[in-house]
């Protein structure tokens, strides 16, 4: 269930400042890692072998920081929509930080800022602040400012 709903790119950029929610935990197994070792062709050991890895500086096995980036999406889905969108595409990425490594077995959410909003031809460029948290982790996985645009 999206937790929220903006009747338009207006109406969402004019959420600038504001924390508009947080979504539901999400599971990093280690066929997940596997699946995007796969997918990359980054087999480094800390992220595929559970016995190496045991004895690494972790503990176990953690998930990439790249996997935990490319995981927004299906995070962020029930935090918000926005409706009269004909069309949204990633523009990309102003900064993003790992601050904490997300151990095969744990569960992530996010919760999104509005950072900054803009017109530009066509509709809004929307940047968010993306946070995602490791359930009971003291530190976030990843911040990520995220930049959107929103054709209507």
């Amino acid at each position: 269930m999206t937790s929220r709903t903006f009747a338009s790119p207006a109406e969402l950029a004019a959420s600038v400042g504001t924390l508009i929610g947080t979504g539901d935990w999400v599971g990093v197994d280690q066929k997940r890692i596997d699946l995007f070792a796969e997918a990359t062709g980054d087999h480094q050991w800390i992220h595929v072998d559970p016995e190496r890895a045991a004895e690494g500086p972790f503990g176990g096995t953690i998930a990439h920081g790249y996997l935990t980036l490319s995981l927004i999406p299906v995070l962020v889905q029930d935090v918000y929509r926005t409706e009269g969108v004909r069309m949204g595409v990633n523009y990309g990425l102003n900064k993003v930080r790992f601050p904490a490594p997300v151990r095969s077995g744990s569960r992530v959410r996010a919760s999104v800022t509005v950072l900054s909003a803009e017109e530009v031809t066509g509709g809004y460029q929307i940047t968010t602040q993306i946070t995602v948290e490791i359930e009971g982790g003291a530190k976030p996985a990843c911040v990520a400012e995220t930049v959107v645009r929103l054709y209507t």
